[in-house]
């Protein structure tokens, strides 16, 4: 299937009336005070995501906003955690726990401190590389084999600087129109993942 068909498939996406096999999980903090900060890049991302399929993230269960959409043929729960992003991994495995979803099957998107904004980078699976909401995800679904997007949201400008003010920090304008500008790429990128297309989403968004 070429990528032209896969896109298409996803923005002709409806509502599911079956029961959800995958989870697509943006990361982020609640409340005013959170928004458009660093740390809330996922949200900013499953929310356009969200749009994209005509569906809102506005159902509340598994200490989560959630919504069940279908991405091509696979029933898929959209998740934003209500938990604070430390605890991220109760509401991911209160859901993948029931509806039986294994590891491989949830799709996390998250910030990155690591690269600059506007970058992002796909991986299969691996460690939680210093992020506390990936942390907590391997912690409480006893594996680190499941696939993410991680957004680059630009590094601390020093050493010294406070880690948690820079990641709660607004995203200063210049940096949210180039890490917006990739909520396309990203939206193309996860049919591919959920058909298990790693190395071609890679390939074709990473960076």
């Amino acid at each position: 299937m070429s990528i032209e068909d896969l896109f298409k498939q996803i923005t002709t996406t409806t509502r599911t009336s079956g029961k959800p096999e995958y989870i697509v999980v943006g990361l982020g903090n609640p409340g005013r005070e959170y928004e458009e900060t660093r740390h809330n890049a996922g949200f900013l991302a499953i929310d356009y995501v969200a749009e994209k399929l005509g569906v809102k993230i506005n159902r509340a269960k598994y200490d989560s906003l959630c919504a069940e959409v279908r991405i091509g043929d696979k029933n898929v729960l959209l998740m934003k955690p209500q938990t604070y992003m430390n605890r991220s991994g109760t509401a991911v495995s209160a859901a993948a726990d029931f509806y039986k979803i294994p590891s491989q099957n949830i799709l996390v998107l998250c910030d990155d401190i690591t690269q600059n904004p506007g970058k992002i980078r796909i991986r299969k699976s691996g460690s939680a590389g210093g992020h506390n909401g990936l942390k907590n995800i391997i912690e409480y679904g006893g594996s680190d084999k499941f696939p993410r997007i991680r957004i680059g949201v630009g590094a601390k400008p020093s050493p010294e600087y406070d880690l948690a003010d820079w990641v709660t920090g607004k995203i200063p304008a210049e940096d949210k129109k180039v890490i917006s500008a990739r909520f396309s790429d990203i939206e193309k990128a996860i049919p591919l993942i959920l058909s298990g297309d790693y190395e071609r989403a890679m390939c074709l968004y990473n960076g």
